[in-house]
Protein backbone atom coordinates (compact mmCIF):
# COMPACT_ATOMS: atom_id res chain seq x y z
CA UNK A 1 0.00 0.00 0.00
CA UNK A 2 1.55 3.44 -1.04
CA UNK A 3 0.87 5.99 1.92
CA UNK A 4 0.38 9.59 0.98
CA UNK A 5 0.96 11.02 3.77
CA UNK A 6 1.97 9.68 7.55
CA UNK A 7 2.30 10.22 10.94
CA UNK A 8 5.84 9.07 12.41
CA UNK A 9 6.33 8.42 16.38
CA UNK A 10 10.45 8.16 17.25
CA UNK A 11 10.72 6.89 20.51
CA UNK A 12 12.88 9.96 22.63
CA UNK A 13 15.18 7.23 24.34
CA UNK A 14 16.22 6.18 20.40
CA UNK A 15 17.98 9.28 19.52
CA UNK A 16 19.98 9.32 22.68
CA UNK A 17 23.28 7.90 23.84
CA UNK A 18 22.55 4.61 25.64
CA UNK A 19 18.82 6.05 25.84
CA UNK A 20 19.90 9.22 27.62
CA UNK A 21 20.05 12.93 25.78
CA UNK A 22 21.21 13.39 22.56
CA UNK A 23 23.01 10.65 20.02
CA UNK A 24 24.12 12.89 17.68
CA UNK A 25 25.08 10.66 14.99
CA UNK A 26 22.17 8.47 15.16
CA UNK A 27 20.11 12.05 15.09
CA UNK A 28 21.71 12.85 11.52
CA UNK A 29 21.07 9.04 10.41
CA UNK A 30 17.55 9.31 11.11
CA UNK A 31 17.32 13.20 9.92
CA UNK A 32 18.77 11.82 6.71
CA UNK A 33 16.30 8.91 5.88
CA UNK A 34 13.28 11.75 6.66
CA UNK A 35 14.72 13.29 4.24
CA UNK A 36 14.44 10.54 1.98
CA UNK A 37 11.37 10.00 2.85
CA UNK A 38 9.97 13.43 1.84
CA UNK A 39 12.37 13.59 -1.63
CA UNK A 40 9.63 10.10 -1.96
CA UNK A 41 7.33 12.61 -2.30
CA UNK A 42 5.51 11.53 1.16
CA UNK A 43 4.01 14.29 3.40
CA UNK A 44 5.89 13.45 6.79
CA UNK A 45 4.70 14.42 10.09
CA UNK A 46 6.61 13.53 12.99
CA UNK A 47 6.16 13.19 17.08
CA UNK A 48 9.17 12.43 18.85
CA UNK A 49 8.84 11.39 22.46
CA UNK A 50 11.17 12.83 25.42
CA UNK A 51 12.51 9.64 27.33
CA UNK A 52 15.99 10.76 26.60
CA UNK A 53 15.67 14.03 28.95
CA UNK A 54 12.59 13.16 31.18
CA UNK A 55 10.32 9.66 31.59
CA UNK A 56 7.05 9.92 33.09
CA UNK A 57 6.64 10.87 36.36
CA UNK A 58 10.48 10.06 37.73
CA UNK A 59 10.41 13.10 39.86
CA UNK A 60 10.48 12.20 43.84
CA UNK A 61 6.96 13.26 44.55
CA UNK A 62 6.51 15.55 41.99
CA UNK A 63 3.38 17.09 41.37
CA UNK A 64 1.84 14.69 38.34
CA UNK A 65 0.89 18.34 36.37
CA UNK A 66 4.32 19.37 36.56
CA UNK A 67 5.95 16.35 35.49
CA UNK A 68 4.25 16.04 32.30
CA UNK A 69 4.56 19.83 31.61
CA UNK A 70 8.14 18.95 32.13
CA UNK A 71 7.72 16.35 29.67
CA UNK A 72 5.86 18.56 27.08
CA UNK A 73 8.85 20.71 26.99
CA UNK A 74 11.43 18.06 26.49
CA UNK A 75 9.59 17.14 23.39
CA UNK A 76 10.24 20.53 22.08
CA UNK A 77 13.80 20.53 22.80
CA UNK A 78 13.93 16.96 20.84
CA UNK A 79 12.07 18.39 17.53
CA UNK A 80 14.33 21.65 17.89
CA UNK A 81 17.35 19.57 17.55
CA UNK A 82 16.16 17.58 14.67
CA UNK A 83 14.52 20.22 12.80
CA UNK A 84 18.45 21.43 12.42
CA UNK A 85 19.46 17.97 11.76
CA UNK A 86 16.78 18.04 8.62
CA UNK A 87 17.78 21.45 7.32
CA UNK A 88 21.66 20.48 7.77
CA UNK A 89 20.89 17.98 5.42
CA UNK A 90 19.33 20.14 3.10
CA UNK A 91 15.12 19.06 3.72
CA UNK A 92 12.75 21.19 4.72
CA UNK A 93 11.44 21.49 8.40
CA UNK A 94 9.26 22.93 10.98
CA UNK A 95 8.33 22.47 13.99
CA UNK A 96 4.70 23.58 15.71
CA UNK A 97 4.43 23.01 19.27
CA UNK A 98 1.14 22.31 21.09
CA UNK A 99 2.31 25.13 23.60
CA UNK A 100 2.28 28.33 22.96
CA UNK A 101 6.19 30.01 22.81
CA UNK A 102 6.22 31.83 19.31
CA UNK A 103 9.78 33.13 19.96
CA UNK A 104 10.99 29.20 19.83
CA UNK A 105 8.40 27.81 17.58
CA UNK A 106 4.86 28.43 15.77
CA UNK A 107 1.61 27.09 17.54
CA UNK A 108 0.05 24.20 16.03
CA UNK A 109 -2.55 24.87 13.24
CA UNK A 110 -3.53 21.69 11.79
CA UNK A 111 -5.25 23.40 8.60
CA UNK A 112 -1.26 25.07 8.08
CA UNK A 113 0.33 22.11 9.01
CA UNK A 114 -1.40 20.16 6.39
CA UNK A 115 -0.76 22.48 3.61
CA UNK A 116 2.87 22.70 4.41
CA UNK A 117 3.26 19.14 4.39
CA UNK A 118 1.41 18.88 0.82
CA UNK A 119 4.48 21.50 -0.14
CA UNK A 120 7.41 18.88 1.22
CA UNK A 121 7.97 20.44 4.44
CA UNK A 122 8.51 17.56 6.95
CA UNK A 123 6.07 18.98 10.57
CA UNK A 124 7.53 18.40 13.68
CA UNK A 125 4.78 18.21 16.22
CA UNK A 126 6.19 19.22 19.35
CA UNK A 127 4.35 19.92 23.20
CA UNK A 128 2.22 16.69 23.43
CA UNK A 129 -1.27 17.35 23.26
CA UNK A 130 -0.68 20.18 25.33
CA UNK A 131 -2.48 18.79 28.43
CA UNK A 132 -0.86 16.55 31.09
CA UNK A 133 -1.85 13.27 31.45
CA UNK A 134 -1.79 12.43 27.90
CA UNK A 135 1.19 10.86 26.39
CA UNK A 136 2.84 11.65 23.45
CA UNK A 137 1.03 8.30 21.88
CA UNK A 138 -1.78 10.23 22.17
CA UNK A 139 -0.81 13.30 20.50
CA UNK A 140 0.36 11.35 17.33
CA UNK A 141 -3.00 9.60 17.34
CA UNK A 142 -4.61 13.06 17.84
CA UNK A 143 -2.62 14.55 14.79
CA UNK A 144 -3.06 11.91 12.46
CA UNK A 145 -6.54 11.78 13.03
CA UNK A 146 -6.63 16.08 12.40
CA UNK A 147 -4.50 16.28 9.19
CA UNK A 148 -6.20 13.05 7.76
CA UNK A 149 -2.85 10.43 7.83
CA UNK A 150 -2.83 7.64 5.50
CA UNK A 151 -1.21 5.69 8.62
CA UNK A 152 0.94 6.15 11.92
CA UNK A 153 3.89 4.91 12.03
CA UNK A 154 5.46 3.65 15.69
CA UNK A 155 9.33 3.76 15.67
CA UNK A 156 10.34 2.07 19.18
CA UNK A 157 13.19 0.29 20.80
CA UNK A 158 11.73 -2.58 20.40
CA UNK A 159 10.50 -4.88 16.92
CA UNK A 160 6.78 -5.07 17.46
CA UNK A 161 4.05 -5.84 19.27
CA UNK A 162 4.36 -9.18 22.24
CA UNK A 163 1.57 -11.23 24.22
CA UNK A 164 4.06 -10.35 26.88
CA UNK A 165 6.47 -8.16 28.10
CA UNK A 166 9.40 -9.62 26.46
CA UNK A 167 12.20 -7.82 29.01
CA UNK A 168 10.45 -9.75 31.60
CA UNK A 169 8.75 -13.45 30.01
CA UNK A 170 11.76 -14.87 27.76
CA UNK A 171 8.38 -16.97 26.25
CA UNK A 172 6.78 -13.95 24.44
CA UNK A 173 5.43 -14.13 21.67
CA UNK A 174 5.47 -11.43 18.35
CA UNK A 175 2.35 -10.44 17.34
CA UNK A 176 1.78 -9.74 13.39
CA UNK A 177 -1.51 -8.25 13.51
CA UNK A 178 -4.15 -6.90 15.21
CA UNK A 179 -6.92 -5.09 15.60
CA UNK A 180 -6.90 -2.08 18.18
CA UNK A 181 -9.94 -3.23 20.10
CA UNK A 182 -8.13 -6.42 20.98
CA UNK A 183 -4.91 -4.53 21.55
CA UNK A 184 -7.41 -2.99 24.25
CA UNK A 185 -8.90 -6.16 25.30
CA UNK A 186 -5.39 -7.69 26.19
CA UNK A 187 -4.23 -4.30 27.53
CA UNK A 188 -1.22 -4.62 25.96
CA UNK A 189 0.81 -1.49 26.64
CA UNK A 190 1.97 -0.34 23.23
CA UNK A 191 0.11 2.42 23.16
CA UNK A 192 -1.93 3.94 25.95
CA UNK A 193 -5.20 3.29 26.33
CA UNK A 194 -6.61 6.64 25.39
CA UNK A 195 -4.51 6.14 22.07
CA UNK A 196 -6.11 2.77 21.34
CA UNK A 197 -9.29 4.56 21.89
CA UNK A 198 -8.91 7.36 19.11
CA UNK A 199 -7.55 4.88 16.84
CA UNK A 200 -10.89 2.80 17.04
CA UNK A 201 -12.74 5.63 17.28
CA UNK A 202 -11.96 7.32 13.99
CA UNK A 203 -10.74 4.08 12.12
CA UNK A 204 -7.33 5.47 11.99
CA UNK A 205 -6.43 2.67 9.01
CA UNK A 206 -3.03 1.57 9.92
CA UNK A 207 -0.47 1.46 12.67
CA UNK A 208 2.56 0.73 11.79
CA UNK A 209 5.04 -0.82 15.09
CA UNK A 210 8.85 -1.48 14.13
CA UNK A 211 12.03 -0.89 15.64
CA UNK A 212 14.45 2.12 15.30
CA UNK A 213 17.84 0.09 15.47
CA UNK A 214 18.11 0.94 11.77
CA UNK A 215 16.88 4.48 10.38
CA UNK A 216 16.13 2.72 6.99
CA UNK A 217 13.52 0.85 8.69
CA UNK A 218 11.13 3.68 8.21
CA UNK A 219 12.07 3.66 4.55
CA UNK A 220 11.24 -0.24 3.74
CA UNK A 221 7.88 0.37 5.97
CA UNK A 222 7.01 2.51 3.33
CA UNK A 223 8.54 0.82 0.68
CA UNK A 224 5.82 -2.47 1.82
CA UNK A 225 7.92 -4.28 4.11
CA UNK A 226 6.28 -6.38 6.62
CA UNK A 227 8.50 -6.02 9.57
CA UNK A 228 6.94 -5.53 13.36
CA UNK A 229 3.52 -5.46 14.22
CA UNK A 230 0.14 -4.17 11.79
CA UNK A 231 -2.54 -2.89 13.73
CA UNK A 232 -6.12 -1.63 12.23
CA UNK A 233 -9.85 -1.43 13.15
CA UNK A 234 -12.35 -4.33 13.40
CA UNK A 235 -13.81 -4.52 10.28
Amino acid sequence: MKYERVLLKLSGEMLGENGKLFDHDMIDKVAKTLCKVADKGVQLGVVIGAGNIWRGRQGKDMNAVTADQMGMLGTVINCLCMQDAIRRQGGKAQVMSAIEMPRVCEVYNAHKAVKKMEKGTIMLFAGGSGNPFFSTDTAVVLRAVEVEADAILLAKNIDGVYDSDPKKNPDAKLIRELSYEKAQEMRLRVMDTAAFALCADNKVPVVRVFMLDEPDNILKVLDGDDMGTTLTSEK
